[in-house]
């Protein structure tokens, strides 16, 4: 979960403004009744769905997911939509990733997860998205962090507040 130095990069996942452009060219309103091309992979495994996620692109992921676009396509190394929504923030896209029945504790190639990657965002709306949605709190990265030891190392408070009381609630007796 390392950012590289490549001026191009938007988010943790390393996506390039480059991609976008790749993805308007294979959803042109004259190739939408090829549902082929909705699921067509690029060099790196992303389609057109998962280059929608990753640049907060609602009303295309919508119009992609009404297309029969699936949702739970993996890339090479293991990137998904929901893990590329998460990274950028993009709350709107992760709560219809998950009512399209995603798998909220999917891992890419370095053990990151949907959670994982909003936290090390700081992106408090996608942390509380999935962990309202049952993300597992427990799953490390490769390197060893779960989602309150990586908000504890990068000092997000207010996403250590929010896990802490997810913890709270799930121990409390109910009344």
């Amino acid at each position: 979960m390392e950012s590289g130095g490549d001026e191009e990069v938007a988010n943790g996942q390393h996506i390039r403004p480059s991609g976008a452009a790749e993805c308007s060219s294979i959803v042109k309103p004259e190739n939408s009744s090829d549902s082929s091309l909705l699921s067509k992979q690029d060099e790196r495994g992303f389609t057109p769905l998962m280059w929608a996620a990753a640049f907060g692109e609602k009303a295309m992921v919508d119009f992609l997911l009404e297309k029969g676009a699936d949702p739970k396509t993996i890339a090479r190394e293991r990137e998904s939509a929901l893990t590329l929504a998460s990274s950028g923030g993009f709350v709107d896209i992760v709560e219809t990733l998950l009512k399209h029945g995603v798998d909220i504790n999917t891992y890419d190639w370095n053990g990151g997860t949907p959670l994982l990657y909003a936290v090390r965002g700081n992106h408090i709306k996608c942390v509380e998205a999935l962990l309202a949605k049952g993300a597992d709190m427990t799953i490390e990265s490769d390197s060893g962090y779960s989602p309150m030891a990586l908000a504890v190392a990068l000092g997000h408070k207010k996403i250590q507040k929010v896990l802490e009381d997810h913890i709270l609630k799930l121990y409390k007796p109910p009344t």
